[in-house]
C-alpha cells in the first residue's frame, strides 16, 4: 500500500503545472478562470490569497481586491511580487488577514490535505469566502485515472469526492454557498475541439448527473457571536481584601 511519505508530491506538482501548457490543459485552465470568475465577481476586499500549485495559473484576476497574494510550493530567481513560497499546510500569513482564499487543486497534490483546508481556514476571516477547485472521481477523468498506470499531469492528484470536501468545510464552520462540476470534455488531448465533446457536454451537463471534470465549491466563513459573560460581582455582594480583613461595598469598589 503507498502512503503519504512515499509520494513525491513535488514531482507531481511539478508535472501537472507543465501539463497546464497543452492544449486540453489550457482549455481546463480557462474553463476554471470562467468559473472562479462567476463566483467571484461581486466579491471585493482587502485581500485575496491563492494557494496552488504555480504562481503562474493565477485565477480571479478581475476581483476588486485591494491586495492579491498567491503561493508556490518551489521558489525559482525569477518569482514576482506578491508571490509567496510556503507548503499550503504551513501558510505564513497571520490569522483572519485574508477575505477571499482560493484552493486551485490544493487538497488534490498536498501531501496534508485536510491540514492545508484548516490552514486556509485560520488565515480567512469571518465571513470571509473560500472557492475550493478540484478534480471529480465521479467523471470519465475519474475513470480514466483509476484505469492508467500513468501519474503524470492530472493523474497523480488524489481526485477527492465533493461530498468529503464539503463534510470538512461545515467540520470548520463554513455554510457552503454552492457546489458543482464544470468541464465536460473528454481526458484526451485530440478531443478538445472535437464534435464529440460537444454531445458529451450536453448528456453529462444535466444537474443529475455531475460528471464534469472538476468541481467548484463555493462555501462562506461563519462566525458566532460569543456568550455575554456574567458579572464577577453583584451590587449587593462585598469583596474582601487580601491582608486588611475589611470588605467594600459597590460604589466603594468603583471608587477604588
Amino acid at each position: 500500500m503507498t502512503t503519504a511519505g512515499d509520494i513525491d508530491y513535488s514531482a507531481r506538482q511539478q508535472s501537472f503545472e507543465n501539463w497546464f501548457q497543452t492544449p486540453l490543459g489550457r482549455s481546463l485552465l480557462a474553463d476554471q478562470r470562467a468559473c472562479v470568475d462567476h463566483h467571484t465577481a461581486k466579491l471585493s476586499g482587502a485581500r485575496q490569497l491563492q494557494v496552488g500549485l504555480s504562481h503562474r495559473l493565477p485565477l480571479a484576476g478581475a476581483t476588486d481586491f485591494t491586495q492579491r497574494i498567491l503561493t508556490t510550493p518551489r521558489w525559482n530567481s525569477v518569482i514576482p511580487e506578491g508571490v509567496a513560497v510556503c507548503d499550503a499546510d504551513e501558510l505564513p500569513f497571520p490569522g483572519d488577514s485574508m477575505d477571499l482564499v482560493i484552493l486551485h487543486h490544493t487538497a488534490d497534490f498536498s501531501p496534508h490535505p485536510h491540514q492545508a483546508l484548516r490552514e486556509a481556514s485560520r488565515v480567512l476571516r469571518g465571513e470571509g469566502m473560500m472557492v475550493l477547485i478540484g478534480f471529480n472521481p465521479f467523471s470519465l477523468w475519474g475513470l480514466r485515472k483509476l484505469m492508467s498506470r500513468h501519474r503524470g499531469g492530472p493523474w497523480g492528484g488524489r481526485f477527492m469526492l465533493k461530498r468529503r470536501m464539503e463534510d470538512w468545510l461545515r467540520l470548520l464552520d463554513f455554510s457552503v454557498e454552492s457546489a458543482g462540476s464544470s468541464f465536460f470534455q473528454v481526458p484526451l488531448q485530440r478531443a478538445v475541439l472535437s464534435e464529440r465533446t460537444g454531445i458529451m457536454e450536453r448528456v453529462c451537463g444535466n444537474r443529475f448527473l455531475p460528471a464534469g471534470a472538476y468541481y467548484c465549491i463555493l462555501a462562506k466563513k461563519r462566525v458566532y457571536s460569543r456568550m455575554p459573560r456574567k458579572p464577577v460581582w453583584q451590587g449587593k455582594k462585598v469583596i474582601a481584601l487580601p491582608g486588611r480583613g475589611a470588605a467594600l461595598n459597590h460604589s466603594q469598589v468603583e471608587e477604588y
